[in-house]
Formats: C-alpha cells, sequence, structure tokens
C-alpha cells in the first residue's frame, strides 16, 4: 500500500458528514469519495462507469490505496444517491479548504471569474434548471480555486462575492467580464488585498459612454497633457496574426471626473483593449473598455487580461469536451453540483502533474497504468 495517499485525502474530505441516516451503511463514506474521485481521473463521466471503474480495480484499490471495500464497490445506484444528498456546501469548502494548503504554487497570480451551464443538467419534468457555476481560475497555475452555484447567470452578481468571501486573494489581479463589473465586487476584491480589472459594458451605461468619450478625445489629442501608457503585443498562430493594442489612462483628474462619488473603491485607471485579427486577407477589430484598481503598466493589464480567457478554453473548454460535461445526465438532488466539483478536483490534480500530456492523455494513462494514477494521487499534497 502506498502509505498517505487514503490520509492526505481524509484529511481534507473526512469532515464531510455522511447524509445517510442508518447507523451501518454497507459502503464506507470515505472510500466512496475515493472510488468516484480515482474514477474521474480515469475517465469516467457517469456513476455507471465509476461503478465500473471499481469493479475492474477492486483488488488494487485495496492493495495500493489501503480501502476496505467491505461490501465490494457500491452499484451506480448507490453512487448517485450518496452524491445526490451530500451537502454540496460542506464538499465546496473541502475544496476551498485543499486548494489553500497548495496555496504556495500559486502566488501572485491572474485570477479570472466566469461561469458555465451544464447543459443537459436540467430535468423538464421536475422544472429543475440546468447547472449552472460560477469558477474561480487561476490562470498561471492552470488551477481551479473555487465555485458557486447560481440559478442563472443573471445571478452570477450574487454568487461572486459569496466567492470572494471564501478565497484568499492577497496580492492576485482579478478579472472579470462585464457582468461582474459592480461597486460591490470591486469593494470585495480591494478587502481581500488584491487588484481588479473589469469589463465595462453597457449594463454601466454612463461610465462606459464617459470611458469610450474620453479615449476617442485623447487619442485625436495623441494624449497630450494626460497620464498615460501604452503596451502592444503581436502574436501569431494557427495561420492568424493577432494584435493588441492596450492603452491606460491614470490620470487623477479624469479618474475624478468619471466617478465623482467615488462610488468604485480604489479606482485608479481606465483601460482601452484593441484587438486586430488577420487572417489571409479579411482584419476584424474589437476595441472593449476596463476599469482598474491597477495604476499604470499597461504590460502587467494587457497580459492580465489576456490570460482571463484562458478560463474559457483551459476550465471550460476541457470540461466540456474531455469530461463530457455537457453531455453529463447527472440530474438528481445536489448530485450535479457535487460531480462538478469531483471534476475540477480531478482537473487540478491532472494540472498538478508534471509529466508531458495533454489532460485527454493523462486521463486515459490512469486508467491503462494504475501507478500513473498513483503518480496524480501523490499531488494532493
Amino acid at each position: 500500500m502506498v502509505k498517505g495517499i487514503k490520509a492526505d485525502i481524509k484529511s481534507h474530505f473526512g469532515t464531510i458528514k455522511d447524509p445517510r441516516k442508518h447507523h451501518s451503511p454497507p459502503h464506507n463514506f470515505m472510500e466512496l469519495i475515493i472510488v468516484a474521485l480515482c474514477g474521474v481521473i480515469c475517465g469516467a463521466d457517469s456513476w455507471e462507469m465509476i461503478e465500473e471503474y471499481g469493479k475492474t480495480q477492486e483488488e488494487w484499490l485495496k492493495k495500493k490505496l489501503g480501502l476496505r471495500l467491505s461490501n465490494g464497490i457500491a452499484s451506480h445506484d448507490t453512487l448517485g444517491r450518496v452524491f445526490s444528498l451530500i451537502n454540496p456546501q460542506e464538499l465546496k469548502e473541502s475544496f476551498a479548504n485543499w486548494v489553500e494548503s497548495i496555496r504556495e504554487v500559486i502566488g501572485r497570480e491572474r485570477v479570472s471569474i466566469d461561469g458555465k451551464k451544464s447543459k443537459r443538467s436540467y430535468d423538464k419534468w421536475t422544472g429543475k434548471k440546468a447547472l449552472h457555476l460560477v469558477s474561480v481560475w487561476a490562470s498561471e497555475a492552470g488551477l481551479v480555486l473555487g465555485q458557486e452555484k447560481t440559478e442563472d447567470k443573471s445571478n452570477e452578481i450574487t454568487a461572486i462575492p459569496i466567492l470572494l468571501e471564501m478565497l484568499v486573494l492577497k496580492g492576485c489581479i482579478v478579472t472579470i467580464d462585464a457582468m461582474g463589473c459592480q461597486t460591490e465586487i470591486a469593494h470585495k476584491i480591494v478587502e481581500q488585498e488584491a487588484d481588479y480589472i473589469l469589463a465595462l459594458k453597457k449594463n454601466q451605461k454612463d461610465l462606459y459612454q464617459e470611458t469610450q468619450a474620453t479615449f476617442e478625445e485623447c487619442l485625436k489629442s495623441d494624449f497630450a497633457q494626460v497620464d498615460f501608457d501604452f503596451a502592444q503585443t503581436i502574436e501569431k498562430s494557427h495561420g492568424r496574426i493577432e494584435t493588441r493594442r492596450c492603452w491606460v489612462i491614470n490620470d487623477p483628474q479624469i479618474i475624478a471626473y468619471l466617478d465623482p462619488q467615488a462610488k468604485w473603491t480604489n479606482f485608479k485607471s481606465i483601460i482601452m483593449l484593441q484587438s486586430q485579427r488577420r487572417i489571409g486577407s479579411k482584419v476584424s477589430t474589437q476595441t472593449r473598455y476596463f476599469i482598474s484598481s491597477l495604476s499604470g503598466n499597461a504590460k502587467i493589464i494587457n497580459r492580465a487580461i489576456r490570460l482571463h480567457w484562458g478560463i474559457e478554453n483551459k476550465l471550460h473548454w476541457v470540461l466540456d469536451v474531455v469530461f463530457r460535461d455537457d453531455y453529463s445526465r447527472i440530474r438528481q438532488g445536489h448530485a450535479p453540483q457535487n460531480f462538478a466539483i469531483l471534476r475540477h478536483l480531478a482537473l487540478n490534480l491532472l494540472r498538478r502533474h508534471n509529466g508531458a500530456g495533454s489532460i485527454r492523455s493523462k486521463r486515459f494513462k490512469s486508467a491503462l497504468k494504475p501507478s500513473f494514477l498513483l503518480d496524480i494521487l501523490s499531488n494532493f499534497t
């Protein structure tokens, strides 16, 4: 048996209460969680697949992870019922506590916040809506830091402050799309001793229009007598050339004009980002605006905004394509949210593994080679 792995998992998730009411359930609660996690790492995307994984690897799970499995592997019905009853708040908090325990790998991070819907988790017969989770993503470490369930996209505004209270973000730069451009959210981020970059759109109509007009005037005068910074990057990949130009205005008088009542905590700069994409002879240009608690350094701000979209292609895309999140029919009780947390946990462990290979190939290799799965599980510490 490889010492420590079972104990490491139990040290972080052992506080979750067993929701079953009878005193001597046939299957150990913590062992159910460990088998489910191993199954998800190895490519299982349903309770049936986790049951099959467990039956196939039962002897290995006993020998190498020290699981007793006194009554064998739980059926998929049992797995589904137990995970539908687990309090997702407890599982979410255990997940967040584990992430905090590996905090040293994060440091001063660019942290992105965005929401995603699990498209097939709805149940039209009971009126249950599809699961919508807001996730926090550490862009450079490639880790999910936390998640919060909402009823729909509009409720991301209420979910984000809850998430921010759960996390330790001191020194981080937090980027959020226009849905999160709210004075309360900006205040929460500053309270956490972090900085924010918030996308501006027409949900903040006056501030958006005034920021747009300010940049138009400054461009006409070539930023004469205005405190600003500029950075440009050019990227070539997959047959396209993308040029990103970033202007940052730090002028205190302009900021005071845009926010005369000082509603935005620590508001120090406005940002204009112009992205030009060239594919062959076709050229498209997009201009976006942001507000930030950072002052100066357009290079840092340009990079932070660029990294924000990693939450789409390194988290949401991976969950959809590799973990088949959008195809999941798990619907019962709290099971959709709890299974989503299992996916995030598995993804973090796979990301922490330093070996070569994609997430998909590492899942496949974990199923083929149990010793490789042990390497993945060793990243719990």
